[in-house]
């Protein structure tokens, strides 16, 4: 199989990379990645020589490169994660989530349907259902989008793209929904390696209001395991929630962190709060659950492992937080 990963230098996306390339190592990678600053290079740096592996440089918004590539490669499949993610960057400025997160959306999806591909896998977030009350129910597929921030804004509307691609032109699409994803790779402007990073660095961490917003946290291996059951057995046109089962306030995440890293609750920062700030998201995954995938990763050792890998790992993230890495950027792939 070949498939077409876009945004495959960021988080989530070198993640499943290095997880399809491990789990089927006759499968094809080709990875569009515009560069952007969270598409960190060095993410995937061991495996650039892979002959299974071909990294483009480029942005979904571009009709003719895009369309080049679907020509001459002809994926299976491609699976879309290229995105601005960051909600506080979206609070700042709409712009560029509009421009990738929509506009990107629909020059993949018209260049899919243009080249007949055989599926689309669209990735979106538990953050189009929006705020959620603490008393009610998980989200579901099927949920009113209720959107709050640019960032899930632009998100809800690239999902709702995919569907109407599906139901407007029957291109094979599939959306998946997941939580919040938390493991290694993970660039350090989000809270869990924002937080454990300045703890390493004996810096103090900045929680937002009382600290009391909840989230449900999923190791991001057990996402790339869900994406591949969709991938290959899901059925198309349909969404399907990917959550961890594991609701935590924003606190007891603060905890967790400072505990494992021998800190008290002096390094915690109160600052003013996110405007606009959703109180709680949590998912019902009982459909993907009837494809056969269970999260598998317990809470507390998931964060031991990323915790460690952190440690183990500094100098790619301090070479991130200094700035250092884009010379990477430079002398790779800007000469």
């Amino acid at each position: 199989m070949k498939l077409l990963i876009t945004g495959g230098l960021g988080f989530i996306g070198s993640n499943f990379i290095r997880y399809v390339l491990d789990k089927y190592p006759d499968y094809k990678i080709i990875n569009l990645d515009k560069m952007t600053y969270a598409g960190n290079p060095e993410n995937l740096q061991d495996i650039e020589k892979d002959p299974h592996y071909r990294f483009v440089k480029g942005c979904i918004t571009n009709k003719d490169l895009v369309n080049e590539i679907l020509s001459s490669e002809k994926p299976d499949a491609i699976v879309h994660f290229a995105a601005e993610s960051h909600v506080d960057r979206s609070i700042l400025g709409a712009e560029d989530f509009i421009q990738t997160n929509v506009i990107g959306t629909r020059v993949m999806l018209d260049a899919a349907k243009e080249h007949k591909t055989e599926r689309f896998i669209y990735i979106s977030t538990d953050e189009v259902y929006g705020d959620i009350p603490v008393e009610a129910q998980k989200s579901k597929e099927d949920d009113a989008f209720r959107p709050n921030s640019p960032y899930s804004v632009s998100k809800a509307a690239g999902d709702m793209l995919a569907r109407a691609y599906f139901r407007t032109h029957h291109l094979p699409t599939i959306v998946t929904r997941s939580s919040n994803n938390y493991g290694p790779y993970q660039y350090p402007e989000k809270m869990m390696p924002l937080f454990i990073t300045n703890l390493l660095e004996n810096k103090k961490v900045p929680l937002y209001g009382d600290g009391l917003n909840v989230r449900d946290w999923l190791y991001v291996m057990d996402n790339c395991e869900a994406i591949d059951v969709v991938l290959h057995r899901g059925k198309d046109g349909e969404a399907y929630n990917i959550g961890g089962d594991n609701e935590k306030t924003n606190r007891e995440i603060t905890g967790f962190i400072l505990n494992a890293l021998g800190k008290d609750e002096s390094y915690i920062e109160y600052v003013k709060d996110r405007p606009g700030h959703d109180r709680r998201y949590a998912l019902d995954s009982s459909k993907i659950k009837k494809l056969g995938w269970q999260p598998k990763h317990d809470f507390n050792s998931a964060m031991a492992k990323k915790i460690d890998w952190y440690k183990n790992n500094a100098d790619w993230w301090k070479r991130i937080k200094s700035g250092e890495y884009l010379n990477y950027y430079n002398r790779q792939y800007n000469k």
